[in-house]
């Protein structure tokens, strides 16, 4: 279990540093917002998809047989990134290797913050996190993927190595 948790911590902060964007607005969200829903159609996943900056909302849909849980979870794993500036499966893969849980290590309650997969930086070359690209409805590691995935795709950056395994 402990190598399985620092490879996929090692793949994760890979994720981070090859999938960054030049620019963001809010084209950028619409675009890789349909992108994110195709994927999900395309694999049948029933999920909530939000794109969001720091200040407000860019893009926001949900799929047919999501709930009103869903976008409590976004909620949830959007604050986590917005406040460590990594994804939420991230934050939550480095929490489970340390043996640690999120009120102790971050100060982060959780009524208000999801350490669960699914949550992305917007990360911007030359700004750091502006926002945050956060899906819920299917299990951790494939809300994560459906991100990352579309994230790749949009960028055009073949994620190799840094891919986590299923």
């Amino acid at each position: 279990m402990t190598e399985d948790l620092k490879g996929d911590i090692a793949r994760l902060e890979r994720q981070e540093e090859i999938l960054r964007f030049n620019r963001f607005d809010a084209a950028t969200a619409w675009t890789l917002g349909g992108l994110l829903r195709e994927i999900a159609t395309g694999r049948g996943a029933a999920i909530a998809i939000d794109i969001s900056l720091r200040d407000r909302i860019l893009f926001h849909c949900v799929l047919d047989g999501t709930t009103t849980d869903n976008a409590e979870w976004i909620r949830r794993k959007r604050n986590t990134v917005l406040r460590l500036w990594h994804s939420s499966y991230l934050v939550g893969r480095r929490l489970a290797y340390s043996h640690r849980v999120q009120e102790e290590a971050h100060n982060l309650p959780l009524s208000d913050f999801a350490t669960h997969g699914g949550g992305f930086p917007i990360l911007v070359d030359g700004l750091g996190c502006v926002g945050a690209i956060t899906v819920s409805g299917v299990p951790q590691r494939i809300d994560h993927a459906i991100v990352v995935d579309g994230v790749a795709h949009f960028l055009g950056v073949d994620l190799g190595d840094a891919r986590l395994p299923e």
